[in-house]
């Protein structure tokens, strides 16, 4: 799964059909997690744009307001949660980095992941819009595949990083859902490196640049998703 991660380098956002002039101000952000805003570079009715969207997708057709922040590629085609967002409602989510914790007994000890020249790229994801009593919320998930032999050590699932070249395949509304489960695999291994961090990035309330330094001992603490 993917439940943590950062963007502690918004200015160096850097993605095909953006206009550099169109990113916001951002401020650095190194432990982003599910409920938060985060920003994706969506079609929201006025072609793609960097928008912000709730982290937690909320399928338009649910009762309630509870959210799936990660979507199986190997089901997403198929699980009515997601199936109508992959064929209609696709997004960017840029990154940084993301966390993973790797159970050891009953300890957790948190891992920081990111590419090997620590750039900016994009998950691949999915939105929806949940409308009710007057409220909208638009919200997203991130998709996750199997992991690749750095992460799966430390944890079966990893998010599906996107390739640049990739992009606009992906965002594009005429490729076909064949080509488009193509796209949702491992990122190569030899392309990104990790370290353990510390227990801080349990508690959602911090958000330091201290999160994100190599720590060499185990922690016995259980992170805190929400």
């Amino acid at each position: 799964m993917c439940g943590r991660f950062t963007l502690k380098s918004p200015e160096r956002i850097k993605l095909d059909r953006l206009n550099a002039e169109n990113v916001p101000l951002l401020f650095p952000r190194y432990n982003i997690a599910p409920s938060q805003t985060v920003l994706a570079l969506a079609d929201l009715g006025n072609g793609p744009e960097l928008s912000p969207l709730t982290w937690g997708l909320i399928p338009s057709w649910s009762t309630d307001s509870k959210g799936f922040i990660n979507a199986r590629a190997e089901t997403i085609e198929t699980k009515r949660s997601f199936s109508e967002s992959f064929q209609r409602r696709r997004c960017l989510i840029p990154a940084d980095g993301f966390y993973e914790w790797k159970r050891t007994g009953k300890a957790k000890q948190p891992f920081y992941f990111q590419l090997n020249d620590e750039s900016v790229f994009a998950f691949a994801g999915v939105w929806d819009r949940w409308i009710k009593d007057g409220a909208s919320i638009n919200s997203c998930a991130i998709i996750t595949t199997r992991a690749n032999e750095l992460l799966y050590p430390i944890h079966d699932r990893m998010p599906v990083i996107l390739h640049p070249a990739l992009h606009n395949i992906w965002l594009d509304p005429r490729t076909e859902s064949t080509e488009l489960k193509e796209l949702l695999a491992p990122f190569p291994t030899s392309e990104m490196k990790s370290h353990p961090v510390g227990s801080g990035v349990n508690r959602v309330e911090n958000d330091g640049a201290e999160l994100i330094v190599r720590v060499d001992h185990e922690v016995g603490t259980t992170p805190s998703l929400f």
